[in-house]
């Protein structure tokens, strides 16, 4: 039988709100001592060998050498890679886990794992604490995750840090929609596209996070 969690909401409403504030208080408590971090999306597909794995190993590696925490949604594939380089590289590798009716069994390369009953708790988490944000390819999760990020940017809520799409290769078919599909009807004004930047070179991208966080570090607290 399926565990469809939005529609179940209507059942023991106030018990389940004690959990919804456990995930909130549990993230609130632990996150701000982990700072300053990097999150990193993508496919829970991709396997070790696959370039996009060997790719975010390497980013994680080095911002973890950078003294950057990686934090994933805890996960296989991009998230497993991600992680994996953070943990070799001896730095904090966190993971926010989802507790799913398929169970989601946590990466082995995690520093510090934080289980959530709810996405969108964890999504505050995976953003809230987060200096950057790197995505790597991905299906329907990574795109939900790269247009919230967008818009939480976009709007102002959010603070307008570093948003990389990682692999032009992947991703240039989506930018060259939105120039033309929605661009050009007004949907989204051209400075919209300033708000993330596509990259193919690891070195570019933690280049590119050191430097922001260097420059922006002293007013990151004035956001």
């Amino acid at each position: 039988m399926n565990n469809y969690i939005i529609n179940e909401l209507k059942k023991e409403e106030s018990w389940r709100l004690f959990k919804i504030i456990g995930d909130f208080i549990d993230g609130f408590e632990v996150m701000p001592d982990y700072q300053p971090s990097v999150t990193v999306f993508g496919s829970s597909r991709v396997k070790e060998g696959n370039n996009y794995y060997d790719s975010a190993r390497q980013l994680g590696f080095k911002l973890a050498k950078k003294g950057f925490t990686i934090v994933t949604g805890g996960g296989p594939g991009i998230m497993e890679a991600a992680n994996r380089g953070a943990f070799e590289a001896g730095g904090n590798s966190i993971g926010l886990n989802i507790k799913l009716p398929k169970e989601q069994k946590p990466n082995p390369y995690l520093t510090l794992t934080l289980n959530f009953n709810y996405f969108f708790a964890r999504k505050v988490m995976l953003v809230k604490y987060a200096t950057a944000f790197v995505l790597f390819p991905g299906g329907y999760g990574t795109l939900d995750e790269i247009f919230e990020t967008l818009t939480l940017i976009q709007t102002k809520k959010l603070k307008p840090f570093p948003l990389i799409l990682f692999g032009k290769e992947y991703w240039d078919g989506l930018l060259q929609w939105l120039k033309k599909n929605v661009l050009e009807i007004g949907y989204i004004d051209e400075e919209d596209l300033e708000i993330f930047k596509i990259m193919d070179n690891i070195d570019e991208v933690v280049d590119y996070i050191e430097s922001w966080y260097i420059k922006h570090s002293k007013e990151l607290g004035e956001f």
